[in-house]
């Protein structure tokens, strides 16, 4: 295994150049993140119930020192704001708590408790941090919880928080936008496996902390790795300018749809005049894709909602805070924020339509983007999270796909198969190697990572050619301002000398899966049947549904699973099969991985008909992978 290499003197000159940029002296961001401080959580790191450690804040500590040439000036400028951490008070009435996970949980007091704002990733540090909250505001009852997205960040730790049956009996009212449930859980239903896969790259889970490895992940610092939970919406957001007061505490709601989120809203307290925008503006430029994959934003629309924030809210604002970062002061200061997250999204928009309208292609025009003075000097706009780089080729990708126009890239090989012709074209492996060490010398480092990594699809056991690609990664992340480029480049390096290390965390809880509607568990089961083994097979059975009152058809054809309610009189043929359950007893069996012999025997799913025939069907599913590999074959 080859141990992981000091920054080149071509880094360790860029670096020295972002230092010297004179706007680091400002300090007005550090005097934001610091104001309003209350206490920290002594120490800094929270354990579940078996002594597991799920959050370590003080692992950064790193941090406070000088900055290292093995990390860009700017990047460690933003990770030292984030590791602040404790509660804070934005304005009277309403404190936050951070620096315990990847967001922020916001914390509104109300006439009788609290109300409770996106409550983290897991239901441990949401716990510790409202036992911070009341150790210095007094043991205030929960008495509303807020998501304002439908990301786990925002909503994993809610049984931290409330108690379910308190929801259920409508002591607590949990508010979200409407559609929150459907894509909060969708994601995790179709392509759950590989967005945590890839996240492990993105937050680099796996990676030891320290100058020469994690330093954050500029929106946050990580992501917690406790329990993640989930309480179902009792009250749907569903346009803008709806009011409602809870516990006293009048709120108006701005629905956001298809901006940082399918579904998400900015709400605003006029009685503190205070304005929360979610996760639409943050201390950074947002993902318009994210590395660890999902549907591309639309940056358009995303520009357009902050303008109807600005118009509505925010000029009567004294006070603006997000579910990231720290809070901005001051309406003409707050105003100007929101004006340049505004126009940084926009413009990016724009300028890569005009572009693409020109006859360039997204990787053309990522090398082409220059932002306007005014925007780059804000350090609200640097790509700590997002980039201009994929954001850009994102855009493209929105409007025209994947397909560049150049028939050269309409059938090309996959990358085994082209790698494998790359090198012997290029001369062999050993040619390929030699060249790509004088690149290297000469500090082409992303050429060398292309050219290489071909070296590596045509023979994953080349040691020599793994060797040059993870110093060559090194290096690339030692250089990156953001934050997930370093985390991606520096896993990579991790995996090339260690091997697949895998997943740290799971796709699915049993409170995400329990909230799966009987349409997506089907749909789940879709994707994991192997078509080809399947499409000469066809089985149709009957799922009734004691506890919705309620049956539902699933047919398989044509290496296809089809599902669909039956009605009384729909006259369809009779199922080959019959089961007789509930939507639990469904998902325990079908995803959750319980014995089917042993839900029947106790009576928790019954059977009539020709049950062979289902085993059967079962015999044509395979399991998602979460340790595929990234950077090999």
């Amino acid at each position: 295994m080859s141990a992981q290499t000091e920054p080149s003197q071509y880094i360790v000159e860029q670096n020295q150049r972002a230092a010297a940029d004179p706007n680091l002296a400002d300090a007005t961001d550090q005097q934001d993140a610091d104001r309003g401080f209350i206490a920290a959580l002594e120490p800094g790191v929270v354990t579940n119930a078996d002594g597991k450690v799920v959050w370590d804040n003080d692992s950064y500590g790193f941090l406070k020192g000088s900055c290292p040439a093995s990390v860009h000036p700017s990047l460690w400028r933003q990770s030292g704001l984030n590791i602040r951490q404790g509660l804070y008070e934005v304005t009277e009435g309403i404190y936050q708590i951070r620096g315990l996970d990847l967001s922020n949980m916001t914390l509104i007091e109300g006439e009788t408790g609290v109300i409770v704002i996106d409550p983290l990733i897991s239901a441990e540090t949401a716990e510790a941090g409202l036992k911070l909250y009341r150790a210095h505001r007094g043991d205030r009852p929960v008495t509303g919880m807020i998501y304002t997205h439908s990301h786990v960040d925002h909503f994993g730790g809610a049984m931290g928080v409330v108690a379910v049956e308190d929801v259920a009996s409508g002591k607590v009212p949990v508010i979200a936008p409407q559609g929150f449930l459907e894509h909060a859980i969708a994601e995790n239903v179709y392509a759950g496996t590989a967005m945590t896969r890839r996240a492990s790259y993105m937050y680099g889970a796996l990676l030891p902390r320290g100058p020469q490895g994690q330093v954050g992940a500029g929106l946050g610092q990580t992501t917690s790795v406790g329990t993640v939970t989930l309480i179902d919406p009792t009250l749907d957001i569903t346009h803008t300018g709806q009011e409602e007061t809870v516990d006293g505490v009048r709120i108006v709601f701005q629905i956001t749809p298809g901006t940082e989120a399918p579904s998400e809203m900015n709400f605003y307290f006029p009685d503190h005049r205070a304005l929360c925008m979610a996760e639409n503006a943050t201390h950074t430029l947002h993902n318009l894709l994210t590395l660890r994959g999902a549907l591309v934003r639309d940056p358009h629309v995303w520009s357009q909602y902050l303008t109807e924030s600005i118009n509505l809210y925010a000029r009567q604002s004294d006070v603006v805070f997000a579910s990231h970062h720290w809070p901005t002061w001051d309406t003409a200061r707050l105003v100007e924020y929101l004006s340049l997250q505004r126009d940084l999204y926009a413009f990016l928009h724009d300028q890569t339509l005009r572009r693409l309208n020109q006859g360039y292609v997204g990787s053309e025009i990522a090398e082409m983007i220059e932002l306007p003075p005014a925007i780059t000097a804000a350090w609200n706009t640097h790509g700590y999270y997002g980039s201009i780089s994929h954001n850009v080729k994102a855009i493209y990708q929105r409007y025209m796909g994947w397909f560049d126009g150049n028939p050269a890239h309409l059938w090309e090989h996959p990358p085994v198969e082209s790698a494998r012709r790359h090198v012997e074209f290029m001369g062999g492996a050993d040619e390929v190697l030699r060249k790509a060490r004088a690149s290297y010398d000469d500090g082409d480092y992303r050429w060398v990572a292309q050219a290489v990594n071909y070296v590596i699809f045509a023979d994953p056991a080349n040691a020599a050619a793994k060797t040059l690609l993870a110093s060559t990664y090194d290096q690339l992340g030692y250089g990156a301002e953001n934050a997930t480029w370093r985390n991606f480049y520096l896993m990579g390096a991790y995996e090339l000398r260690n091997g697949v290390v895998g997943t740290p965390t799971q796709a699915n809880s049993p409170t995400m899966m329990s909230a799966l509607t009987v349409e997506q568990v089907f749909d789940a089961l879709s994707l994991r049947l192997d078509g080809q083994k399947a499409w000469s097979e066809k089985a149709v059975s009957d799922w009734r549904f004691t506890d919705q009152n309620r049956t539902h058809r699933l047919e398989l054809r044509n290496g296809v699973l089809v599902h669909y309610d039956r009605f009384a009189g729909d006259g369809l043929p009779d199922a080959d099969v019959t089961f007789t359950l509930t939507k639990p007893a469904l998902i325990g069996v079908l995803l959750a991985g319980q014995d089917v012999n042993a839900a029947v025997q106790s009576g928790a799913i019954s059977i009539e008909g020709d049950a062979q025939s289902f085993g059967k069907l079962i015999t044509l599913f395979d399991d998602p992978d979460p340790n595929f590999a990234i950077v090999t074959p």
